[in-house]
């Protein structure tokens, strides 16, 4: 089933990030997870808690229970929504770390370079790597406010697109490393990815599970840089190397 084969790939990820030869390369998108995504997630409960104190202090004292019931409904939500877009920006500085990282982890797995360039080559190629990035937020940032309006006015049906939504995101966040670092174009990337719908639904819903983890989620990006890579491998790249 490409469900559970597409969060297979997303956990295989786990075990590359600790090869010899790639941990050098972890090591910088890990780096900015961790201050990034760590700091932010400080702020962010800090900002919840004084909101809710805020309005436990409106409430009437028999509605004081209410605070009990908020919390979880708020931090799921939260938590959820948030991490998806922070998870987005995230990436657009780690860009060009998470390609190199991509590139190694395809090395290492068929031991063929995808080419020649040099560290001043990267260096040249960072522009269109964050103008990748930038064509990924503009196709998310439209549908992610339509997704959002329903999830609060569409009760369940909402929420469940907004889940399928927020997979279908991670999937085309983190494979696109490995199909970019090819040259291939945004728009045959994400038709790739629908011909084989099970696998980048069942790879987003692991990244979003663990994602909504505090301090799992901080070491989710390069794992999830690698599983994709792997995913590319087996799936996408004989297509474009025969």
């Amino acid at each position: 089933m490409q469900i559970i084969q597409g969060m297979e790939y997303f956990f295989s990820g786990f075990k590359l990030i600790s090869q010899k030869g790639l941990k050098r390369f972890v090591l910088i998108p890990l780096l900015i997870n961790i201050l990034l995504f760590g700091s932010s997630l400080f702020f962010l409960f800090g900002w919840l808690s004084d909101s809710f104190n805020y309005i436990n202090n409106m409430l009437p004292e028999w509605l004081s229970w209410l605070e009990w019931l908020m919390w979880p409904i708020a931090v799921l939500v939260v938590l959820f929504s948030y991490s998806m877009v922070f998870t987005v920006i995230t990436n657009f500085i780690a860009a060009p770390f998470n390609a190199l990282l991509s590139e190694k982890v395809e090395l290492y797995l068929t031991g063929q370079k995808i080419n020649d360039d040099g560290f001043a080559d990267l260096i040249k190629d960072i522009p269109r790597m964050l103008a990748r990035e930038w064509t990924k937020l503009c196709y998310y940032l439209p549908r992610a406010i339509g997704f959002f309006i329903l999830l609060w006015v569409l009760p369940v049906i909402g929420q469940i697109l907004w889940v399928l939504f927020t997979c279908w995101m991670y999937a085309v966040q983190y494979k696109d490393y490995a199909f970019d670092n090819h040259k291939i174009s945004f728009k045959e990337m994400k038709n790739d990815l629908k011909s084989k719908q099970g696998l980048s639904y069942g790879f987003g819903f692991a990244v979003m599970l663990l994602t909504a983890i505090p301090f799992v989620n901080l070491i989710v990006m390069p794992v999830a840089v690698c599983g994709a890579t792997r995913l590319w491998v087996d799936n996408y790249r004989p297509k474009y190397r025969s």
